[in-house]
């Protein structure tokens, strides 16, 4: 690594897993994703890959959980150099240019929940004030583009809306009227769009698309916090066992036998976000099981393929490889916000440890002013 090698802050403030992950090993990885950065702050997916506005994002937040804050910075720095007149970011960034034109929702608002974030780490009122203007250019564009029922379409181009980015949407907005909050500039607009979006999520998931062998469809919900309490624990155990792998990890898809690092996290977080001691349990286990995929100098393989007699493949197809062949940074990430959430129970953590949970995000939003047909309710 040319770059990134030293935390920027002392170990001691470092998250840590008791057993998993160590303070030096998160520092390790915060410090791969910052090698993998780009000159001009963008970060790939993987070195000589795409950018996407939402991984990058989660890559500038796990950057500064990892002590990482000069790259984490110059991260939010480019972000708004790319922002276009509507409000949006391009799907796809190859290079420092636009591939895919397409404004994305979910990529569009994730800024909201990354400079939240920052506020919650640094304290730094002059960078929330610095890119504030961003970000509510972003969620003004995506909530112009909801849908009766609720849901967000995914571009402006197409006609369909996606639940699991609708559900971090939701976290999203949360996130932005937190920042409204901070910054005397409130968004009423936001607040009944996220009450209209919430209720989608939870009552309506048949209009989404169907997405349902992958697994984000399955925890998203979960983890943007539109679904909690016992609905969430049922939401969870209905597919379990679709997609858990004991020892190895969680399912990207249902169909395949191949387990994914950042989904992995990311059900950990879900599981998290309920708060009970049994899903903090699960939630400890999935951290701890995908750590196979770890290399030691702190990076992270995408997902491993293993031999399962019950699905089987192709002779041709290689069983217990890493696959695809590449270490990406979003795995990294997930990681790192993962030992973060799950730090202040098992560890350490940062002041941003709760920022799945949600504890300082707006309040969850009123079911009012629906366009479903369904009756408004005020119950939050």
């Amino acid at each position: 690594m040319t770059r990134g090698t030293t935390a920027e802050v002392p170990l001691s403030r470092l998250p840590y897993v008791e057993g998993v992950l160590s303070a030096q090993q998160v520092a390790d990885t915060a410090a791969a994703i910052a090698a993998m950065q780009e000159p001009w702050g963008a970060v790939p997916w993987t070195t000589g890959e795409h950018v996407d506005i939402w991984n990058h994002v989660e890559a500038a937040m796990a950057m500064l959980v990892g002590g990482q804050v000069e790259a984490a910075e110059r991260a939010y720095a480019w972000i708004p150099t790319m922002q276009r007149a509507d409000g949006s970011w391009p799907m796809k960034i190859v290079g420092g240019v636009a591939d895919d034109e397409r404004g994305e929702v979910n990529m569009s608002a994730y800024f909201a929940v990354g400079l939240w974030h920052h506020w919650l780490v640094r304290r730094d009122i002059r960078f929330v004030e610095r890119y504030w203007p961003s970000v509510r250019a972003g969620l003004d564009f995506v909530v112009s583009l909801q849908d009766p029922f609720g849901g967000i379409r995914w571009t402006p181009e197409d006609d369909f809306c996606l639940l699991t980015g609708s559900s971090s949407i939701y976290h999203s907005l949360r996130a932005g009227v937190a920042l409204a909050d901070l910054m005397d500039d409130p968004q009423p607009e936001w607040e009944l769009a996220g009450g209209r979006l919430g209720h989608a999520v939870r009552t309506h998931p048949d209009r989404f698309a169907d997405k349902s062998t992958y697994s984000m469809d399955w925890y998203y919900p979960v983890l943007g916090g539109a679904v909690r309490g016992d609905a969430a624990r049922e939401l969870l155990a209905r597919r379990w066992d679709d997609f858990v792998v004991p020892g190895l990890g969680i399912h990207c898809v249902d169909t395949n036998p191949w387990v994914t690092g950042a989904e992995t996290c990311e059900l950990a977080m879900a599981l998290d976000v309920l708060g009970d001691p049994d899903s903090s349990r699960r939630a400890l286990a999935l951290l701890t099981d995908m750590q196979h995929l770890r290399e030691d100098d702190g990076r992270y393989w995408t997902g491993w393929v293993y031999d399962d007699p019950a699905r089987p493949g192709p002779a041709d197809e290689p069983r217990d490889v890493h696959w695809p062949h590449e270490h990406t940074t979003y795995t990294a990430a997930a990681v790192v916000l993962a030992v973060d959430a799950l730090g202040e129970t098992y560890g350490h953590a940062t002041p941003g440890s709760g920022i799945m949970r949600g504890t300082s995000l707006a309040p969850h939003f009123d079911e009012i002013a629906l366009e479903c047909d369904c009756t408004s309710t005020s119950v939050r």
